[in-house]
């Protein structure tokens, strides 16, 4: 099963656009804000006729944060073919104060070509962190834990909680399910009650020093990397 913009179209998640710095403009993305030149330029004569390629972005240069496979295509042509590319599992933070770190998971889980993105609680959230991912990430929004459960009864997948609390299987040895959905908590309270309850299992990262935890959207990384250790090929990266 592949989640694509036309699920759940209620639960579309909207990106703060409120999040931005006041000087700069509406819609645009951290490596839009640069004054230095990133990407390519202007696409050499002849230009392909491929019509995944955008005329405008042939004409102007691509200065978007996307592989190089991609410089030049239209956003919905990066979107469908990355659809043929995503892989089975799924990501879930809680987002009940506005959790900065919502923005670098949605970006890792790109990295990671994660199926979907679901956030739990607000609606919305900063995506400075995100460098302008979540335009070609699915994401979608539940109100409660209760809902997320429901999607994933209804979708197959496995509700895997990842925090560091008493009984937790270390990630270093679990075997994670392919149809796993990586449930994260809000930084500092970590996974909710609600969540722990309606995780089928839940796993922890080993830790070394004297901090307590560590970063929630560090935490995502290293989780979605050890289900891509597991399962994904490596022959298909890029």
């Amino acid at each position: 099963m592949t989640v694509g913009p036309q699920d759940e179209v209620s639960q579309e998640l909207m990106p703060d656009r409120s999040a931005a710095e006041p000087d700069q403009e509406p819609g645009r993305g951290p490596t839009e804000w640069l004054d230095a030149p990133v990407g390519v330029g202007p696409h050499p004569l002849p230009w392909p006729t491929d019509p995944r390629y955008d005329p405008e972005l042939l004409e102007q240069g691509d200065r978007r944060n996307v592989v190089d496979h991609y410089r030049y295509w239209r956003r919905e042509a990066i979107v469908a073919d990355l659809d043929t590319r995503r892989h089975p599992f799924h990501v879930a933070i809680e987002n009940f104060g506005h959790d900065h770190n919502i923005g670098t998971v949605v970006r890792t889980a790109n990295a990671f070509a994660a199926e979907a993105v679901h956030i739990i609680g607000r609606k919305r959230w900063n995506r400075r962190g995100a460098m302008v991912t979540d335009r070609y990430q699915h994401l979608l929004h539940h109100p409660t834990v209760e809902d997320l459960v429901e999607y994933a009864d209804r979708h197959d997948l496995v509700i895997v909680g990842v925090d560091n609390v008493p009984g937790s299987v270390p990630l270093e040895s679990a075997e994670l399910p392919r149809r796993a959905l990586l449930l994260f908590g809000t930084e500092g309270p970590g996974v909710s009650e609600d969540a722990r309850t309606a995780a089928a299992m839940t796993v922890s990262i080993a830790q070394y020093g004297s901090t307590r935890s560590i970063n929630a959207g560090v935490a995502a990384g290293i989780a979605m990397h050890g289900w891509v250790r597991q399962h994904a090929d490596p022959a298909g990266a890029w």
